[in-house]
């Protein structure tokens, strides 16, 4: 999902785009995403923004609802990870922050979760092996996100993101994950009740920071007016976060997309 595109900015491929790439040549595939994400990177710091909601390390699998889809990696936890590393990389290579998402994993999901709540009745192994194993690799990564997805092997009753117990044995514990954590957006149709419960619920299960994105003022009103001034490990994790943002390095944008353009046609191999 790309929000800033053309005719102001370029179009960038969509994740598959570059695990098709890596199913060919992986040094190829990381190659491009790493210079795909610096584009980006670039992009984005030319109008202040230096925070990017990528990669998304969701593995999906057969009979999965389709939200995921073409933005992901891959379907192995090994390529999607590889991948996504890349991809991180690039953006911070060019002075943009990460964040991994959907922790512990969207990709088995069979809703929609900005429409309604997925439920994942998967046991702990088998999600552990694949859909968890995937964000492990990523878990020195600043800045996540949560998943609005049940997993009835861990929590039967909440999803992620409201989860003590997803967030607690899932993501800090078996991925590993220590950076700081945010919520996927408040606003989505998976999660019930106000917005303030839903913001209260989500930072009590220990989320740090929690994203509402649909704009309508009276929402943001209320998310804010709900949450406490940052303070203890989120305030710690969020600041180690902002500290690790370095300069962007030095690069010729032009050539750059030259060469991105040329990895993409296929000219260019590994």
């Amino acid at each position: 999902m790309q929000r800033m595109g053309p005719p102001h900015w370029p179009a960038y491929p969509a994740g598959a785009v570059f695990g098709r790439l890596y199913a060919r040549d992986c040094a190829l595939g990381l190659r491009a995403a790493r210079l795909g994400a610096r584009l980006i990177a670039a992009d984005l710091t030319a109008v202040g923004i230096t925070v990017d909601c990528l990669p998304l390390a969701d593995v999906p699998v057969a009979g999965s609802d389709r939200i995921i889809g073409d933005r992901a990696y891959g379907d192995t936890p090994v390529q999607v990870s590889a991948i996504a590393a890349e991809v991180a990389e690039g953006l911070a290579s060019g002075g943009v922050l990460p964040v991994v998402k959907h922790l512990p994993g969207h990709g088995r999901a069979t809703a929609d979760s900005h429409e309604r709540l997925p439920v994942v009745a998967t046991d702990r192994y088998t999600l552990e092996t694949t859909d968890f194993s995937a964000f492990k690799p990523l878990a020195t990564l600043p800045l996540g996100m949560t998943a609005h997805v049940v997993f009835t092997a861990l929590d039967p009753g909440l999803p992620a993101t409201t989860s003590a117990v997803i967030i607690r044995e899932g993501i800090r514990s078996w991925i590993g994950f220590a950076g700081a954590l945010m919520t996927d957006d408040l606003s989505m149709g998976a999660l019930t009740g106000s917005i303030a419960e839903r913001t209260r619920q989500s930072l009590a299960a220990g989320c740090d920071l929690v994203l509402h994105c649909n704009g309508i003022l009276r929402e943001m009103d209320e998310v804010a007016s709900h949450c406490p001034e940052l303070g203890g490990d989120a305030r710690a994790r969020a600041e180690k976060a902002l500290a690790s943002r370095r300069p962007a390095d030095d690069i010729d944008l032009d050539e750059a997309r030259t060469a991105f353009a040329a990895m993409l046609s296929g000219s260019v191999t590994g």
